[in-house]
């Protein structure tokens, strides 16, 4: 695995504040493209279980991640207050389910915080630092392991053998 060096957004960045379950996430702004409401999603054959799917942006075909389950807070029960933040992450567009969009932030100077440190390494891979905020603490989160490269591609050259061996 290589090591993904994030830049922290610059003060006066303006974050996206999202909601997942009781807990708030920040994303620049600068990686939104845009938001919309929650449809369902077809289901990609394979695809990695926090992967929701496929949906149809305007011709393109983006897949949509349920980042609750990515960050392993569980699933998601997207109803009809749940959007998909569709955000630019490594060069492609991925849709991100969340349960809501609540405010924009504008970053200050020391309002972001290092991570905690806990013992376990792969939570900087998501998390970019902590805000605290009126509303509570707030995560930011970096989006480059989201969804990272080759997630979608198959590495399990068994699987497609076994495809041709019962054609």
């Amino acid at each position: 695995m290589t090591l993904v060096q994030t830049r922290l957004p610059p003060v006066g960045a303006e974050l996206i504040m999202v909601q997942i379950g009781e807990q708030q996430f920040a994303i620049d702004i600068m990686s939104v493209r845009e938001i919309r409401g929650w449809a369902a999603a077809t289901p990609l054959p394979h695809a990695p279980s926090y992967v929701r799917g496929m949906v149809n942006l305007r011709g393109v075909i983006l897949p949509v991640v349920d980042l609750g389950s990515r960050l392993g807070l569980g699933d998601s029960q997207p109803d009809s207050s749940s959007v998909v933040v569709v955000a630019q992450i490594n060069g492609r567009q991925v849709g991100l389910l969340v349960d809501a969009v609540c405010d924009i932030l504008l970053l200050t100077e020391d309002m972001l915080q290092d991570t905690p440190d806990v013992g376990v390494s792969v939570i900087r891979d998501f998390v970019q630092g902590v805000m605290t905020t009126d509303s509570g603490i707030v995560t930011l989160l970096s989006l480059d392991e989201v969804l990272p490269s080759g997630a979608l591609t198959s590495s399990q050259p068994e699987a497609s053998a076994n495809v041709s061996a019962a054609a």
